[in-house]
């Protein structure tokens, strides 16, 4: 039987879940776990230093009570678009054949998803990511596929193999008899935000490790790899080596460490020791990952020193200097 206490702590815990734009981490069915933490929101995450313009442009949409699914997808397109970023993209270094080939994914705050891989000649590959996961009853379109889907929905093919790209990999060939490394340039591009409406929502795009064999795909484009979102949690994003992130499912682990209570920091930090738990050995390995919880908290993890990502936060804009377990 219902006591007159329960009923009233009951009664509190729902008014606050109202005022305060609370959910439980794991759903109706456990209302206990409710935080009376007030939401902090809008909010946008995003890797590396030119987040710092990726987030300026999801501002714009968020600030104007856009949708998070919009300012994700306006945010990564700025970096998509600068020739300057070899490693997404237009201005992307090719593969080791000269093909420029980007990946990139989507996912808005149903838990509905849209992605792109091994895509040619398509300067923003975010956009046609939404619109697969929009206009198609699939998740992912790859190589001339999503080529094809891409030009018959109003994209314009485009060479974006850059003057300055192209004299790297020229060099790159005379230098390395043509056998693919594990170059630092895998600097992704990923954003997670959080709308003045309390949605989430993710974006991830690169054009992956520079001198790839042709064909090779990394973790940017692979929903739970690059890039997770659940709406009742929070999401999160990698950046690094994507075969690392790839064998242990990095950006869904770090979700789902937080659906138990870790904070984003925490979480992040548990999906990097589970790639040094698993010895994944790669060459100048680099992993990096960032969150951010419903609750409008977030935050980051990497393997090495070095990684930083972008917050937009309270109306303010900056970098953030991220732990790791290495130096």
């Amino acid at each position: 039987m219902t006591t007159r206490r329960k009923f009233i702590l009951s009664s509190a815990l729902a008014s606050a879940a109202t005022i305060f734009g609370i959910r439980p981490l794991f759903g109706e069915k456990n209302k206990s776990i409710i935080k009376l933490t007030p939401v902090r929101k809008p909010v946008v995450i995003s890797t590396w230093n030119h987040g710092l313009a990726t987030n300026e442009e999801a501002w714009k949409v968020l600030s104007s009570n856009g949708r998070a699914l919009d300012a994700v997808e306006k945010g990564v397109c700025v970096t998509e678009s600068d020739p300057n970023i070899t490693s997404v993209g237009y201005g992307g270094l090719p593969d080791r054949d000269g093909h420029v080939t980007l990946d990139a994914c989507i996912m808005d705050e149903n838990l509905n998803g849209g992605s792109v891989a091994c895509i040619e000649h398509i300067k923003n590959p975010i956009s046609v990511a939404r619109l697969v996961m929009e206009k198609t009853p699939h998740v992912m379109l790859v190589g001339e596929g999503a080529l094809q889907f891409a030009l018959e929905n109003g994209f314009k093919k485009e060479n974006l193999l850059t003057k300055g790209s192209k004299k790297a990999w020229q060099k790159w060939l005379k230098e390395n008899n043509y056998t693919p490394v594990g170059k630092e340039n895998h600097d992704t591009i990923g954003m997670v935000a959080l709308d003045n409406s309390g949605n989430l929502s993710g974006a991830c795009t690169t054009s992956g490790l520079a001198y790839k064999l042709h064909g090779r795909v990394g973790d940017s484009p692979i929903l739970g790899d690059g890039l997770y979102v659940d709406n009742e949690v929070g999401g999160a994003a990698s950046t690094g080596v994507g075969e690392a992130v790839m064998r242990s499912c990095g950006s869904y682990l770090v979700v789902e460490q937080m659906r138990t209570g870790k904070s984003p920091e925490e979480a992040c930090k548990i999906a990097v020791e589970r790639i040094l738990y698993w010895n994944m050995k790669y060459e100048d390995l680099q992993v990096g990952y960032i969150a951010l919880n419903k609750q409008g908290k977030f935050g980051g993890y990497a393997y090495k020193s070095g990684f930083q990502y972008a917050v937009y936060a309270d109306s303010k804009n900056q970098l953030v200097n991220v732990k790791s377990l290495k130096n």
